[in-house]
């Protein structure tokens, strides 16, 4: 077994649509800025998305975007492994040896499972066994830290349980992990709402010219007039702006709102400028690697053989711990 002192992180993004601001500055940024080689693991959650995408064209462009943006934002395949869920098959054995350990009322207490049936998805088996594919893709790879949002530490708590159970019956097979809450901010859509695919409400990473001004332009504000002093922590505007700009720009245009005599319209265009600026050197990225698909390909590719020998290893430990290998 592994050196449970070494630390390994592991995550993984659905594809299941455009990659947004928020997945920018909820996941992505904090994935680029933490990678230490093999022991940093992002991975495409494509088994997970067929839980919501039953087109098949649909999910392999899907599956390919969320790799050439990783790669395009600055994510390393040298320090650190990106790849494709379904290119570890190991997973599904996993799971099912997972199943047999899994209380059916732990999963019927799974918040997001109830959340996903209200918004109309098929009460189907692949959305209920939801949290022990999860608990596979973490216990694979021998995870310790998996860094989270709020809405995500159910899951890892049930992770967890399942990791125990498993150890408890069979011996110390599975790495217990933790979770680490990720530091991602607040990302407000142009509604005022959480930027989601799903609220029709985001700017896209890659977004640019008159679709990105549009966009910017059609952020929803207070009605203040011009001349009237502001409050800009009640501003989606602000909000964006500050996530990234210095600190001296912050405090700027915090005493600009807070003076009067400055515009929603006025911080729009500064937002859109900074915008423009920020993700530049991602969209030219960008461009280049589209010239180039193979290079996408050949990084999931060789980044899959790396995943897959970890999980291989993992799971002839679980076989051997229940007398089948």
């Amino acid at each position: 077994m592994e050196n449970k002192k070494e630390l390994r992180y592991l995550s993984g993004v659905q594809p299941s649509g455009d990659l947004h601001l928020g997945n920018y500055f909820g996941a992505i940024k904090q994935h680029v800025e933490n990678q230490h080689g093999d022991n940093s693991l992002y991975f495409i959650a494509n088994y997970h998305s067929l839980t919501t995408i039953n087109d098949p064209d649909k999910l392999r462009q899907l599956t390919f975007d969320v790799a050439l943006t990783y790669l395009s934002c600055g994510l390393d395949p040298n320090k650190s492994i990106l790849f494709k869920q379904s290119d570890v098959p190991e997973l599904t054995v996993l799971t099912w040896l997972l199943m047999n350990v899994t209380p059916i009322s732990m999963l019927e207490k799974a918040v997001s499972y109830k959340d996903k049936i209200t918004k109309g998805l098929s009460a189907n088996v692949g959305l209920f066994n939801y949290p022990i594919l999860m608990a596979s893709d973490i216990l694979a790879y021998d995870s310790n830290i998996v860094p989270v949002g709020k809405d995500q530490i159910q899951h890892i708590e049930m992770t967890r349980d399942i990791a125990q159970k498993f150890n408890n019956q069979f011996g110390e097979v599975f790495i217990v992990p933790d979770y680490k809450l990720s530091k991602s901010p607040y990302v407000p859509g142009i509604d005022g709402e959480k930027m989601s695919k799903s609220y029709g409400n985001s700017i896209g990473i890659f977004d640019e010219g008159k679709e990105l001004k549009k966009k910017v332009m059609s952020i929803v504000t207070s009605s203040e007039p011009l001349e009237a002093p502001k409050d800009p922590e009640k501003c989606n505007v602000f909000a964006l702006y500050k996530l990234m700009v210095s600190p001296e720009k912050i405090s700027e245009m915090e005493e600009n709102y807070r003076k009067g005599g400055y515009g929603f319209g006025h911080a729009k265009k500064e937002l859109l400028l900074e915008i423009e600026n920020y993700f530049a050197p991602y969209r030219e990225k960008r461009k280049e690697l589209l010239k180039n698909p193979d290079y996408v390909k050949d990084v999931l590719n060789e980044c899959g053989k790396k995943a897959k020998a970890i999980a291989e290893n993992t799971l002839n430990r679980a076989l051997t711990a229940v007398g089948i290998n």
